[in-house]
């Protein structure tokens, strides 16, 4: 099963049992179709405008078969995905339950931001250990890690949004003190400071791609489980949003994320050239996005030896497994553990 990036304009239909795919210009000439089996397909990213109709709807929700938005600047806009096959009121009731007590709420988000903190310290050694010298940001996420594992756990219903505050807050400046070492990381690139609507330099692009796509990951595995992926216990969920999916990508963003832009850019994959800088934005090129999705779908394929589970599994399957592993916690079958890389 893959994954599909279209970047082109066109208009897709169905084929019998295959996808066919006819991109056009900017004219509206047409160029040559494409046809995808529908067996080999798990989802479709599109970038560019497409053209469908309700019957095409129907046939890929029937197959489980999702599609996921994003407009010219880069944003995730939506996704149309299939009902939901993988109901449990038993899961549903429980994540609830555990989004209002305000005790088992904070310790998810504690360990939430316990895994985020590990993976981006994790980042940092493994670079200071190359002659990167990012001792000094180490030592200052090492003291945030002291200071999370500190935060006092609330004792009424009075001091619960205040308690995630504090907790964002330590995520917060974890998060900025990481940034700080990118320009020491990175070659030939400044990140500066950490700018999002709209990326100000290239580094920044690239971290806005790759954490949109990663959030978009996130999404798709939840749907493959019972979790709701609108309930959440580090981000308030809110209107129009999957807050779930933002939860869990704060785990994977270092891993998969960050480690990708820090090669694209160090072993010069994606330069200068596969950027579009204007005035007060930088976005990424069709060439750049087509470089780093490429680089994305074989860092998913990739396969690590599961300590737990003692078996290879793909870097992708780890976001389903955490997603499993949020599931026995909130059925009080397992004490949630978050994913943490240990090289």
């Amino acid at each position: 099963m893959k994954t599909y990036y279209l970047f082109n304009e066109g208009r897709m239909s169905r084929k019998d049992n295959t996808l066919k795919f006819v991109p056009t210009d900017e004219a509206g000439k047409e160029g040559n179709a494409k046809y995808i089996p529908l067996e080999d397909v798990e989802n479709f990213y599109v970038f560019g405008a497409l053209d469908i109709n309700s019957a095409l709807l129907n046939f890929l929700g029937k197959h489980h078969i999702s599609v996921h938005f994003f407009d010219y600047y880069e944003h995730y806009t939506g996704s149309f995905m299939s009902k939901e096959y993988l109901l449990s009121g038993k899961v549903h009731i429980a994540q609830t339950k555990f989004y209002l007590a305000k005790k088992k709420r904070f310790l998810i988000a504690q360990k939430l931001i316990e895994g985020a903190g590990t993976n981006m310290l994790r980042n940092l050694k493994y670079y200071n250990q190359r002659e990167k010298d990012v001792q000094l940001q180490i030592d200052k996420i090492e003291n945030y890690m002291i200071t999370l594992k500190k935060a006092l756990i609330p004792v009424d219903k009075n001091d619960s949004v205040d308690s995630i505050f504090e907790l964002m807050g330590i995520e917060g400046n974890i998060r900025q003190v990481y940034y700080e070492a990118f320009d020491v990381i990175i070659n030939d690139f400044e990140m500066g400071n950490r700018t999002k609507q709209p990326p100000s330099n290239e580094v920044n692009a690239l971290i806005s791609f790759g954490n949109m796509v990663c959030y978009t990951l996130c999404l798709d595995q939840i749907y493959h489980t019972q979790l709701n992926p609108t309930i959440s216990f580090l981000h308030e969920p809110g209107e129009r949003r999957y807050s779930l999916a933002l939860d869990l990508a704060e785990i994977f963003k270092p891993i998969l994320v960050d480690r990708l832009v820090f090669s694209l850019l160090n072993k010069k994959q994606i330069q200068a050239k596969d950027f579009d800088k204007k005035l007060n934005s930088c976005l990424l090129k069709e060439s750049g996005k087509k470089i780093f999705m490429k680089a994305w779908e074989e860092k998913l394929r990739e396969t690590i030896k599961h300590r737990t589970l003692n078996k290879s599994v793909s870097y992708k399957y780890l976001v389903r497994l955490e997603c499993y592993k949020l599931v026995k916690h909130l059925l009080q079958i397992d004490v949630y553990k978050p994913f943490k890389i240990w090289w």
